[in-house]
């Protein structure tokens, strides 16, 4: 069982501890994310994104913290595609390092972000995407609260395909 599991915004100062964090999860992010570059993994570029993630945060536009278990990065979770207006709608992806599946960190980091979501930011849905076969993040959602959907086909492309996605979302008033 873990620790304590706590979610932190991620911060320009984040660059090495997540270039380290994804360089070693990458074989096992792979079959779930996009295909990334070399450059993916350094430092230098996950300092670009994260000065990126502050723009996008002042612009309200999207969010990102670091998964902490008992303060060591754990993972990422991150609210992206916020729409404001009638909306009021956000996205929301995450990962957590192999060694820490099934420990309940995934389930609480999201809890803990919709919470965010809800209360902090005023959205009404959060929505979440796994591939058919991502059972894991599926019982994650599930557990949060999200219910299912729908069924999006060819959605994202991932690990070079356009892969078909389940939907999940939950509502500030469920």
């Amino acid at each position: 069982m873990s620790g304590t599991t706590t979610i932190r915004q991620a911060v320009p100062s984040d660059a090495r501890a997540l270039s380290v964090l994804y360089r070693a999860e990458r074989e096992f992010l792979a079959p779930f994310e996009p295909d990334r570059g070399e450059s993916f993994f350094t430092e230098a570029t996950q300092r670009v994104r994260l000065a990126e993630l502050a723009e996008r945060r002042r612009a309200g536009a999207g969010d990102a913290w670091v998964i902490l278990d008992d303060g060591e990065a754990a993972g990422v979770i991150s609210l992206s595609n916020i729409v404001r207006g009638p909306f009021q709608s956000a996205n929301v992806g995450y990962f957590v390092a192999r060694d820490r599946n099934g420990r309940g960190i995934a389930t609480t980091s999201v809890k803990l972000v919709v919470r965010e979501a809800f209360t902090v930011l005023g959205l009404h849905r959060v929505e979440a995407g796994t591939l058919v076969d991502n059972l894991a993040s599926q019982r994650v959602l599930e557990k949060a609260g999200f219910e299912r959907i729908g069924l999006a086909r060819r959605y994202l492309h991932i690990a070079g395909a356009w892969r078909d996605h389940i939907l999940f979302q939950r509502l500030s008033d469920q």
